[in-house]
């Protein structure tokens, strides 16, 4: 997936707002007396403009009543295949605050905020000073004849540094097919989501100033609850009979990091990506020598590839997921970022005890 030329998305975004500029036609004292007469209390609140449901869940939870939050990205839709409409961008920049994960994960980035001419927007990228791992990619589906199945083992990038070659910042190869793309998965570590909880309380404080004694205390009450989380992982891979698990996509590199495990992606980290008949091998390989009982797929994306391997060595499919975005019946229910993290922590732990 590329996103569209920077040229068409100024056009796009020009034109929408002359439409928006044609449909005005109130008068200038029109529009006072309607203001006069009607209390504007949307204008208590921030305008906050998120990208995907993880921001939203951390933000939601920062912000509390002080401000309306709107997802970009819509429910049951897989991130890495959105891109911004004209509206979505007018959205925007009437925006008092954009989050963003960062990391890579929305490729539209940099070029909506090159379009964008609000003075007022905060911009908060989540992800911003985190230790960012690279992450398991594979150039149109190649395999090498080397092993790829392993954790993002000590390779990181400091996120506020130009990436300079890995032999002037001491980074680590490994057998992985890394070609240089960052891991941008960095809240499904529970650990690493408090650290962005906290990026988005210091940007809602700069927005809105007079409430950030509020926002401190929303985002102490919503990290007590990650760091609950992060215990719970904790207790969960101690004493394990095993520490590798096998994911349809590399999404899981900075949860393995940070609970000693090891992921086995099946492809890299676009989840659409098809492995080839090499890299399907060369898992098959690893699941039948380590005697793997389970092979993991995730909602959003089609299961085949986990059913195609599991079937071959004997194991069951479960799901563990990556929390992109909720399904229909995941937001029926009622689940939240938490719900579906202890749902992935019931589903791992099962499966290193096998």
């Amino acid at each position: 997936m590329r996103f569209g030329k920077k040229s068409a998305l100024v056009l796009f975004f020009s034109l929408s707002l002359v439409v928006a500029g044609c449909g005005q036609t109130k008068t200038a004292s029109e529009a006072d007396l309607s203001s006069a007469s009607t209390p504007n209390t949307a204008e208590e609140k921030l305008n906050v403009q998120v990208s995907f449901y993880p921001m939203y869940e951390f933000t939601k939870n920062v912000a509390g009543d002080l401000a309306d939050v709107h997802t970009l990205i819509p429910a049951g839709m897989e991130p890495h295949d959105w891109e911004p409409t004209p509206r979505d961008m007018a959205s925007i920049e009437k925006a008092d605050v954009l989050v963003y994960n960062g990391a890579g994960m929305e490729n539209w980035i940099d070029q909506v905020k090159d379009s964008l001419s609000s003075e007022k927007l905060i911009q908060v990228e989540a992800s911003k000073g985190i230790d960012l791992i690279k992450g398991v990619e594979h150039e149109n589906g190649d395999a090498a004849d080397e092993d790829h199945v392993h954790a993002n083992e000590g390779t990181t990038e400091d996120h506020d540094h130009d990436h300079t070659s890995e032999a002037e910042e001491g980074h680590t190869h490994s057998h992985s097919h890394d070609h240089g793309g960052l891991d941008p998965h960095v809240w499904l570590s529970p650990a690493l989501a408090v650290k962005e909880v906290r990026n988005i309380e210091a940007g809602l404080a700069e927005a809105a100033p007079e409430h950030a004694v509020e926002f401190k205390q929303n985002a102490d009450a919503y990290v007590s609850k990650l760091e609950a989380l992060d215990s719970d992982f904790k207790a969960a891979v101690t004493g394990s009979k095993r520490k590798d698990f096998i994911t349809q996509h590399a999404a899981f590199g900075y949860l393995a990091q940070e609970y000693g495990l090891q992921q086995v992606p099946i492809a890299g980290l676009s989840p659409e990506q098809e492995p080839s008949a090499a890299q399907m091998a060369s898992v098959i390989d690893f699941a039948k020598e380590h005697q793997v009982k389970t092979i993991f797929f995730e909602t959003l994306v089609s299961s085949k590839v986990s059913e195609t391997i599991a079937n071959e060595v004997g194991a069951k499919t479960a799901v563990l997921n990556p929390i992109e975005g909720l399904t229909d019946d995941e937001v029926a229910a009622g689940m939240d970022y938490i719900g579906v993290m202890r749902q992935n922590l019931e589903a791992l732990q099962r499966a290193l005890n096998e």
